[in-house]
């Protein structure tokens, strides 16, 4: 079974910074989409950013040029650089991992994603 444990959240004024990181129990190649979903309460989850296995990434409007996705196969981890955070910014933050390509799947699109994460919270105040 393949677990996603993602870790690095936490609480920061506007304007800061956190890395999440997602550790995945086997080897990050095996997927060819892993991407970044957030949650805040009453929403919908909502894709934030996603990353093929050639190193393309795709960013949620918001974020773009704040926010980056990557991902360390050797060490079978995920991770989200977020800059400048904003109060809205505020959620749940998942990791996701699927063996479909990244084209194959809508950007908030959550059904073909095979594996999850707990999530770690992210909370901005002004």
């Amino acid at each position: 079974q393949v677990q996603l444990v993602e870790s690095g959240g936490g609480s920061v004024q506007a304007g800061g910074s956190l890395r999440l990181s997602c550790a995945a129990s086997g080897n990050t190649n095996r997927y060819n989409c892993m991407g970044w979903f957030r949650q805040a309460p009453g929403k919908e989850r909502e894709g934030v950013a996603r990353i093929e296995s050639d190193g393309t990434t795709n960013y949620l409007r918001s974020v773009k040029g704040r926010f980056t996705i990557s991902k360390d196969n050797a060490k079978n981890t995920l991770y989200l650089q977020m800059n400048s955070l904003k109060p809205e910014d505020t959620a749940m933050y998942y990791c996701a991992a699927s063996a479909f390509n990244c084209d194959y799947i809508g950007f908030h699109e959550t059904l073909k994603y095979n594996y999850w994460g707990q999530g770690t919270q992210v909370t901005v105040s002004s």
